[in-house]
């Protein structure tokens, strides 16, 4: 239902990201975009002047978002937010959709990322940007639950960083032992960072 709200160019930016997501900026072509989001390809033209590279820079921006949005709604369902359930509810995403689709997707800032030497300065700059976008509210639950505002920062940093490589390794592996691996052990650490 939502999809079908969203205009032609909304359409393709997150269709973009969708096609990052399960083969990198390479399966991002303009063509597959314009098809994936059922969007005429003359328009691909008018909303990105700049091309496929405005158009990638475009859907790693908004899947920062999404990640960083997706807090919100994680602490919602939380009965009681700590760290260690906030981590647990962000790998639990992961786990969810491997367990009903397979391990063909992961993070698309994660995949442009490591295109970004085939893609341009801009999209290392756009994928830095969607990390910040992501930590920072996951920065901000942190220090909320107690963590020191000294230390909040950091601990997302670890938090993100721990599980886009857990993702990696689930897709690897084609097992989600990885991230459940993580949930166990660095969730105890950040509980403690937490205090009482």
């Amino acid at each position: 239902m939502a999809e079908a709200r969203r205009g032609p160019r909304e359409r393709m930016v997150f269709s973009a990201a969708q096609l990052i997501r399960r083969g990198g900026v390479a399966a991002a072509g303009m063509r597959e975009v314009a098809a994936h989001a059922d969007a005429p390809r003359g328009s691909l033209q008018h909303y990105f002047p700049g091309g496929k590279e405005q158009l990638v820079n475009e859907a790693v921006e908004w899947a920062g978002r999404y990640a960083g949005k997706r807090v919100a709604r994680f602490l919602a369902g939380l009965e009681h937010p700590t760290p260690r359930g906030l981590f647990a509810a962000m790998a639990a995403q992961w786990t969810e959709e491997y367990a009903a689709d397979g391990f063909a997707a992961g993070c698309p800032v994660a995949a442009a990322t490591v295109d970004c030497a085939a893609s341009g300065e801009s999209t290392r700059e756009a994928a830095a940007t969607a990390f910040a976008t992501w930590r920072r509210p996951v920065a901000e639950a942190l220090a909320d639950m107690g963590v020191p505002a000294s230390r909040a920062d950091a601990l997302a940093t670890l938090m993100i960083s721990t599980l886009e490589g857990a993702i990696l390794m689930a897709r690897a592996e084609r097992d989600v032992r990885p991230l459940t691996t993580v949930v166990a052990e660095l969730g105890p650490l950040l509980d403690a960072v937490a205090g009482p």
